[in-house]
């Protein structure tokens, strides 16, 4: 049987009364400001704020200020005072990419057939994004947003730009204020992030686990998984792609469901928790109808209007019983 550390047995009670307990109301603004003292340094613990963010989310008062520390913008461990700096140094350093970004970008136009087919691909999925909310209300800035994108692909080695990017940072877009922090809480998100939804990084490795965690906890229905070829699983990229952000209601959905990816809890990678929850809801159809790749792809598709906390109690769920097994090791490596 699997040992469990300290710190792994308290996130399986965590788990646990998320799974039990009807969720409290969201972290509010009052309760927020609780955290810290006079100086703005933190009074309670990182880990009991982020247990608290799993079991009951954040109210959209607090979810700005809160998403800076959660992705690194601010340290943990920083003042007020420090915080105003560090805000102050991002926006000039912002200011100072987009004027580099203008010198050069004659040069990457003459020079550089890549950023001309990312710039023209950029454009068309901008164009593709319903800006107004139901009452015609205008939600984005798309010139802002192109911009921003454009900037963030010529930036970023790493992380190139790939279907989706745009639908993220419309959601940083609706949650800040300013461009400056747009761009640079997507650049945190990317890296906190980086092993779940970029996928010259990280997907390949999620799919691979999702299929293991399924032979693992399910042996039945891998079995008729493993019988219709691996494209079952593998085509289930665009999950973590677009860290599935599709799949909800709405976008308080989608938000929740990252600010749990970003505190860690209750366990690392909890991403392919997510999705095996997700497979798990289109298991009996699937077995029923004894169906192949694309008809599988089809009913994942279908997976839409999700409420977050449900999902997040059930991969809870998923967690609980996981660390109760003999785990091998590649899941133990990867999850625990």
């Amino acid at each position: 049987m699997t040992t469990l550390s300290p710190e792994n047995s308290l996130s399986a009670r965590q788990s646990a009364s998320f799974i039990l307990v009807k969720r409290k109301p969201p972290i509010d603004k009052t309760e927020w400001d609780s955290f810290f003292d006079e100086n703005g340094h933190l009074a309670k613990s990182r880990d009991f704020i982020c247990v608290n963010i799993l079991e009951r989310g954040l109210h959209p008062f607090v979810r700005t200020e809160a998403w800076k520390f959660l992705t690194g913008y601010f340290s943990w461990q920083s003042s007020q005072d420090e915080r105003l700096t560090v805000d102050s140094m991002r926006r000039k350093n912002y200011k100072a990419l987009c004027q580099m970004y203008e010198k050069i970008q004659p040069l990457l136009e003459n020079l550089h057939r890549d950023f001309t087919e990312t710039r023209n691909n950029i454009a068309r999925d901008i164009q593709k994004i319903y800006d107004k909310d139901p009452l015609g209300n205008v939600l984005i800035d798309k010139k802002r947003l192109e911009k921003i994108l454009l900037l963030s692909y010529v930036c970023n080695t790493q992380a190139e730009y790939q279907q989706g990017f745009h639908e993220m940072m419309m959601l940083f877009q609706l949650m800040v204020e300013h461009d400056h922090e747009t761009f640079w809480l997507f650049q945190f998100f990317l890296q906190k992030t980086e092993h779940s939804c970029v996928i010259n990084i990280g997907v390949a490795k999620n799919l691979n686990m999702l299929s293991t965690l399924i032979t693992f906890l399910d042996p039945v229905f891998a079995e008729h998984l493993k019988g219709k070829g691996a494209g079952a699983v593998q085509s289930l990229f665009p999950w973590f792609c677009f860290c599935f952000q599709r799949a909800f209601k709405s976008f308080d959905d989608v938000w929740r469901l990252w600010e749990v990816l970003l505190t860690g809890k209750p366990c690392r990678n909890f991403q392919v928790l997510v999705a095996y929850s997700m497979l798990q809801m289109v298991r009996e159809q699937v077995l029923q109808e004894s169906m192949g790749g694309d008809d599988i792809l089809l009913a994942c598709n279908n997976l839409i209007d999700l409420d977050a906390d449900e999902l997040i109690s059930a991969a809870c769920m998923v967690y609980a019983e996981l660390i109760q097994k003999d785990v091998p090791q590649t899941l133990k490596d990867f999850f625990l």
